[in-house]
């Protein structure tokens, strides 16, 4: 599949006609174009075990992947999932190309198209209450933040050098709290995450983060799912 047809209609993501998967909504992604793209699908399905259906088979390993996941699964659900599929790309060794990205396929409400949000280079890591992260990193402990997505009204950015509280957060004001954290460098979040959360309420999460000054922060490449 060369170039991304204009498969969105309303808020539906529809795979030969039979099934529908609700995709997340965004706005103003910041990737709006993929080339070179295979799909795979995610639907939320009751009828099946642990209400999740995964369809790969369009799936090319040499290109660029869209995956496309109901908003109304949770991470409990989805993540085990994206795992086998970055593990079946990573591990791949015939027809492998190490430029392909992996992606994740959005309802851009503001532009009533597409848009996309890459997680090529994230390792899920899952059944961690809080990470351990090695002391190794580059930025000083006091300089990296756990930031823990318990539910939309209960984030908490909590220290790593002190293991306290720094600030209590919502989904709504969470751009607001990291951008008036203190000036002391480029702070790095570690992001711990609640499996129960809607597949909804993570993209809206990752793109509060992505709208973030680069400047002054990075977020850590693992994503830790309790």
């Amino acid at each position: 599949m060369k170039y991304l047809a204009f498969l969105l209609l309303l808020l539906t993501f529809s795979c030969n006609h039979e099934k529908t998967v609700l995709l997340p909504e965004i706005v103003n992604a910041d990737i709006t174009e993929v080339l070179d793209v295979s799909p795979a699908y995610l639907f939320y399905d009751e009828t099946k075990k642990d209400s999740i259906e995964m369809n790969r088979k369009n799936l090319i390993g040499t290109t660029n992947w869209l995956v496309n996941v109901d908003k109304r699964l949770t991470l409990g659900q989805v993540i085990p999932q994206i795992i086998f599929l970055q593990n079946k790309k990573r591990n791949a060794e015939v027809h492998k190309n190490e430029n392909a990205k992996n992606y994740y396929t959005c309802n851009d409400t503001s532009i009533k198209s597409l848009g996309f949000i890459e997680f090529t280079d994230i390792i899920y890591k899952t059944g961690y209450v809080f990470p351990n992260v090695a002391p190794d990193y580059e930025n000083p402990r006091e300089n990296r933040i756990i930031v823990d997505f318990r539910n939309v009204q209960d984030i908490k950015l909590v220290t790593l050098s002190k293991d306290s509280i720094l600030k209590k957060s919502t989904l709504k004001n969470l751009k607001q709290d990291l951008d008036n954290l203190p000036n002391d460098g480029v702070y790095e979040f570690i992001l711990n995450i609640n499996s129960k959360l809607t597949f909804q309420d993570y993209i809206t999460f990752k793109s509060k983060l992505s709208q973030i000054n680069s400047s002054k922060m990075s977020v850590n490449e693992n994503e830790f799912i309790y």
